[in-house]
């Protein structure tokens, strides 16, 4: 309740405080984006951790060639993190890449960090070029 009665005391000051209408109707639109994307970050994350379990299964439903299977593994892992890198970069570069904490941090680059190994790891083993 105490909340409520701040924020209306400090939209209601803004308003006052602001002497164009144009003003405002920023003030508005930015409030009303907040609150339609308010748990995009954790669907995307969701969906893309959903995504690399799927491809992880067609991976490892058949065991893999025995010949330098670790190596593969790392190198394929290397291969998903720099990818990876540079999405995130990319994206601090648009000004998309910041978080309000630190969790949601480490589940979305968590999650594009397994989907990439994973995505790397299903091309590799799938598409019978390199093997």
């Amino acid at each position: 309740m105490a909340w409520d009665l701040l924020e209306t005391l400090g939209n209601v000051l803004d308003v006052a405080s602001s002497s164009s209408s144009s003003a405002r109707l920023n003030y508005n639109s930015k409030t009303s984006k907040k609150k339609k994307s308010k748990y995009f970050t954790e669907k995307v994350s969701a969906g893309l951790i959903a995504v690399a379990g799927v491809l992880l299964f067609f991976v490892f439903k058949d065991p893999l060639p025995a010949e330098n299977y670790t190596q593969t593994l790392i190198v394929a892992s290397l291969i998903g993190t720099v990818i990876s890198g540079i999405l995130f970069f990319l994206l601090y570069l648009m000004e998309f890449y910041y978080f309000k904490s630190f969790f949601k941090l480490l589940f979305f680059s968590g999650s594009v960090i397994l989907f990439f190994i994973s995505l790397v790891l299903c091309v590799y083993f799938k598409s019978g070029v390199f093997i």
